[in-house]
């Protein structure tokens, strides 16, 4: 039995170590900047919890957290990140913001399968499953759902496709350092955006534009959050969560009964209703005065649950799967390159600022947490850009990484 096992006490014990760590990151103490540059928040937060388990602290098996995470939190926090999306603000970076993002996103999912492929011929033992849980495809799409979207995306992917937690602890492995080598190369970039924008042939003059109408938006809706505010994002969060349940709950089964079928698409999966609806519920919100609840703090909230639900999931990873990446990595960056290649592709083809290149890139793979930093690197004014398209990202990464997932699935 674990030292701990009253969940109350456990979740107390977490609550305290994502706070410490959090604290930690802020701190201008020159180790502590240093210490967190190499272990960013979201690594410290999956592995520390990890190490609590290995020591018998505490006890996934013995612990109901990361079912009511999994199940309320995660489809609550969609809801949250997706309702503060602006369209408008969006729109008025110019086609060409919103045209790179989505041909990142084209190359995560397209990327998945072929990396795949091209590691799979090199060396075919790294794709047989050693039993039904442990086929690779189904940890590559939670890959797939960090890459588009983010933590909240991941999770899902991972309850959809049903990842064993050995395979999942590699693969979060594999997502966070490929994904910080790419994001070291974007800051690196953001030094040299007018040499990459004059072999683009890019105009970044309306970058100015969007600048300032970011800032006036920004300032516009921003406020202290009242009570009634924190009561109406909970509201919201978890009345479309409840949604979600009592549709998913029927749906999915349902599915499973009389069209068999669509279990191949993952469709009799009520796990997987419940985020779709939820992620939906979230965006037709973001057209209503719903939105303007973003200014008191929605996505804090958000972020709250997320990081919530990402300790619980620490509490699932053997720390023992680590051993068995090296050929995961490959994957991993072989994926990471075709990306890069349509990226630039793209750009290159219609003349996109490197900016767009760069945020579009990391608003799908490092989401909200790191995509107002590359943002931020070509100018501080410019970092709700990127928050704008990581946004975006938590929309579609659920529909996303599940096209990739399949995609992989039918591959494999």
């Amino acid at each position: 039995m674990p030292l701990i096992t009253n969940d109350a006490v456990v979740f107390g014990l977490l609550m305290v170590t994502m706070a410490l760590i959090f604290t930690g990151s802020k701190s201008e103490k020159p180790f502590l900047k240093k210490f967190y540059t190499f272990f960013p928040t979201v690594l410290l937060c999956y592995f520390v919890p990890s190490i609590y388990s290995s020591l018998n602290i505490i006890s996934p098996e013995e612990s109901n957290l990361y079912f009511v995470a999994s199940r309320y939190l995660l489809p609550a926090s969609l809801v949250l990140f997706t309702i503060s999306i602006d369209f408008k603000g969006i729109m008025s970076l110019g086609w060409r913001a919103v045209a790179m993002f989505f041909a990142g996103t084209v190359g995560i999912i397209i990327g998945g399968p072929l990396a795949m492929l091209i590691v799979g011929t090199i060396n075919p033992d790294i794709l047989i499953a050693a039993n039904e849980h442990d086929e690779v495809y189904r940890g590559l799409a939670t890959i797939a759902g960090s890459w588009i979207g983010g933590s909240a995306n991941q999770t899902a992917m991972l309850e959809v496709f049903e990842a064993s937690d050995s395979l999942f602890t590699a693969m979060i492995a594999v997502d966070i350092v490929v994904a910080n080598i790419w994001m070291a190369f974007l800051l690196y970039g953001a030094g040299i955006s007018e040499r990459v924008d004059k072999w683009f042939k890019a105009d970044s003059s309306a970058i100015d534009s969007v600048r300032k109408n970011i800032e006036e938006y920004k300032a516009s809706i921003a406020r202290i959050p009242s009570f009634v505010d924190l009561t109406q994002i909970a509201a919201i969060a978890f009345a479309l969560t409840a949604i979600g349940h009592l549709v998913g709950n029927f749906l999915g089964p349902w599915i499973g009964e009389n069209i068999p079928v669509l279990k191949k698409l993952s469709l009799d999966s009520s796990f997987f209703w419940i985020v779709v609806i939820a992620t939906t519920g979230g965006l037709l919100s973001s057209f209503t005065k719903a939105r303007k609840l973003e200014g008191a703090g929605a996505s804090n909230v958000a972020s709250l649950f997320l990081y919530i639900l990402v300790m619980t999931i620490g509490m699932k990873m053997d720390l023992s799967a680590i051993g068995e990446v090296p050929w995961f990595f490959a994957i991993g960056l072989v994926w990471i390159l075709i990306h890069v290649g349509v990226l630039l592709g793209v750009g290159k083809l219609i003349k996109a600022p490197f900016f767009f290149v760069a945020v579009g890139s990391q608003a799908n793979v490092g989401g909200a947490a790191s995509a107002p930093v590359v943002a931020a690197a070509f100018h501080p004014s410019l970092a709700p850009v990127g928050v704008l398209l990581a946004v975006l990202g938590y929309a579609v990464g659920t529909y996303g990484a599940w096209l990739c997932g399949i995609i992989m699935r039918a591959l494999y």
